[in-house]
């Protein structure tokens, strides 16, 4: 770890900046998390809604206290089982922490991430760090170095360079603050993990719906087109054979119209098709694999400049109820049913 790189920016936090750096999920673009002026850069380098709030990233239990008016029984159990890690808590927020950086709520999102020169360069901040994904709001998270430079280049103070990440999707989001555990956005922490934890947990609709215009969301990735490369994307749902039989017919229409096409498969399925474009995401038999290539494919598409994009999809076991929902916000919805 470059040790002098890690002070440097944990100074340009302290006094203001905007640092790029990398955790174990995807990497972050960081400010100061208590100073609201700090996180409007945020807002303003990412091109990002005000009312999209931001996860305040700390190190230590210690740390929440003054950031969490209170911490239910299931949370510290959460806590105890899943942090450091990919996990954030959304809690009752405690009049520290700036609206600027809740997106005008009550509430305050917290992780602590696992990542190394994350916790360090925390550590070296000395402040809850505010880090939502560093790119360009809407576009796919960046989990490289060169994602973040593609995207942000110019607009931030400092980038550190931590290689590509392990897991490549965001964090899992509970609702701690009221009631039932309820899952805002799934991750690399499943329902079933959590429910052996606290015995009870809910999911919100709005993690694989639409949200209303008016609504105000409580966690970052619930209400707006997330995670999409430039194309229209469209996504196949049902029965393996009928799914793939449905994607050929779609790329001969999109070759009939002079469209250029790309096809979204995996190890098992690349076979099945003829693209101009062809992007294999990883084994179903292995759907971590999947998580982690996902964004990578979703930027290789926009490098290839195809005009349409024809997913698959992916059951809900495991990891796939967080790549479905990455992949149905990135195709802004757009799914076709594909009968036996």
């Amino acid at each position: 770890m470059d040790w002098e790189a890690v002070e440097e920016a944990g100074r340009i936090l302290r006094e203001g900046g905007l640092v790029a750096f990398p955790t174990e999920t995807v990497y972050g673009l960081g400010a100061n998390g208590l100073d609201e002026q700090a996180a409007a850069k945020i807002y303003a380098a990412k091109g990002r809604p005000s009312d999209n709030p931001l996860i305040l990233h700390i190190t230590s239990m210690e740390e929440l206290v003054p950031l969490a008016a209170e911490i239910p029984p299931e949370a510290r159990a959460l806590a105890e089982a899943f942090w450091p890690g990919p996990m954030t808590m959304i809690f009752k927020k405690t009049p520290l922490v700036p609206r600027g950086t809740t997106g005008g709520l009550d509430t305050v999102a917290v992780r602590m991430p696992s990542h190394p020169v994350a916790r360090a360069l925390i550590r070296a901040a000395g402040v809850p760090v505010a880090a939502p994904s560093a790119n360009t709001s809407g576009r796919p998270s960046p989990t490289k170095a060169a994602h973040v430079a593609e995207d942000m280049d110019g607009r931030i103070d400092m980038l550190v360079d931590g290689g590509e990440v392990g897991i490549g999707l965001e964090s899992t989001i509970i609702d701690v603050s009221e009631g039932v555990p309820t899952i805002l956005r799934p991750g690399y922490i499943t329902m079933e993990m959590i429910r052996r934890v606290t015995g009870r947990v809910e999911v919100d609709p709005a993690s694989l719906g639409q949200m209303s215009p008016d609504a105000h969301p409580k966690a970052p990735g619930m209400k707006y087109r997330h995670y999409a490369p430039r194309a229209e994307m469209t996504i196949y749902r049902g029965a393996g054979p009928a799914v793939s039989a449905a994607i050929r017919k779609a790329l001969a229409r999109a070759k009939e119209e002079g469209r250029r096409a790309g096809v979204i498969c995996t190890e098992e399925t690349r076979e099945l098709y003829e693209a101009p474009v062809k992007e294999c995401i990883g084994s179903r038999a292995k759907p971590e694999t999947i998580a982690h290539n996902l964004y990578d494919v979703l930027r290789a598409f926009d490098e290839e400049q195809v005009d349409c994009i024809f997913s698959e999809s992916f059951d809900d076991s495991f990891l796939g109820s967080a790549i479905m929902n990455r992949l149905v916000k990135a195709a802004g919805h757009r799914i076709v049913e594909c009968g036996e």
